[in-house]
C-alpha cells in the first residue's frame, strides 16, 4: 500500500445539507473544483492556483435553498485538510501577506498559519450578487475555512467599484499569502515557544 504523502489530505463531509469531497496536494499541481455556483467555482480553482496547490474539491448541497451550506461546508473541509497537513509541517513560514490589484480593486492580507484562529474581514461589495451567489459568503466561506484551518487570517478590501474583481482580488491574495506561508523554514519553527 503506498504511504500518502505528509503534503498531502484527503477530507470528506456528509451532511442533510451538502456532500463535500476534497483532495490537497501542497506538491502535486492541477486544479479540479466543482460547485453549484459557477463564480464560487471561479473563487476556489483562483485560491488554489495562486497557493500553488493540488486541489479536487467536489461540493454538493442544497442550492435550492441558496449557496449558504455549500460555501461554508466547502471552508470547513477544506480547513480540516489545511490543518492536516499543517500538523506534519513543523517547521513553515508561518507569516505572509500579499497585496493584490485587479483593475479597480485592491485587496490585502496577512496571514499567520500558526494555531490560532481568527478572522478579521473588511469588504464592501458595491455589487451584492454575481448570478445567484451573494457576496456576504465570501467571508462566510474564509470564517469557516479559517475556524478549521486554525490559521490567522486579515483580509482588507481597500477599494473596489466591481464586486467581482473585489473577490477575486481577495481569493487570489489568500493563495499568494498561503504559498508564502506553508513554504518550508530551514531555520526551524518560528515561535519564540517553541511550538505552536
Amino acid at each position: 500500500m503506498e504511504t500518502p504523502s505528509p503534503l498531502e489530505a484527503r477530507v470528506e463531509r456528509q451532511t442533510l445539507e451538502t456532500n463535500i469531497s476534497c483532495f490537497l496536494s501542497l506538491d502535486r499541481p492541477g486544479v479540479a473544483v466543482s460547485a453549484p455556483s459557477g463564480f464560487f467555482t471561479h473563487m476556489l480553482t483562483a485560491l488554489a492556483t495562486y497557493a500553488g496547490w493540488g486541489l479536487d474539491l467536489r461540493v454538493e448541497g442544497d442550492s435550492q435553498v441558496d449557496f449558504h451550506h455549500g460555501v461554508e461546508d466547502a471552508g470547513l473541509v477544506l480547513g480540516d485538510a489545511l490543518r492536516e497537513i499543517g500538523s506534519r509541517l513543523p517547521e513553515r513560514a508561518r507569516f505572509a501577506s500579499a497585496l493584490v490589484p485587479m483593475d479597480d480593486s485592491l485587496a490585502e492580507v496577512a496571514l499567520d498559519a500558526g494555531q490560532r484562529p481568527y478572522l478579521h474581514f473588511e469588504a464592501t461589495f458595491p455589487q451584492p450578487t454575481a448570478g445567484h451567489f451573494d457576496f456576504c459568503l465570501v467571508e462566510e466561506f474564509f470564517r469557516a475555512l479559517v475556524s478549521r484551518s486554525l490559521w490567522t487570517l486579515h483580509v482588507t478590501g481597500r477599494r473596489g467599484r466591481n464586486s467581482h474583481h473585489l473577490s477575486e482580488a481577495i481569493f487570489k491574495a489568500v493563495g499568494l499569502a498561503a504559498r508564502a506561508a506553508l513554504a518550508p523554514r530551514r531555520e526551524g519553527l518560528l515561535s519564540t515557544k517553541g511550538s505552536l
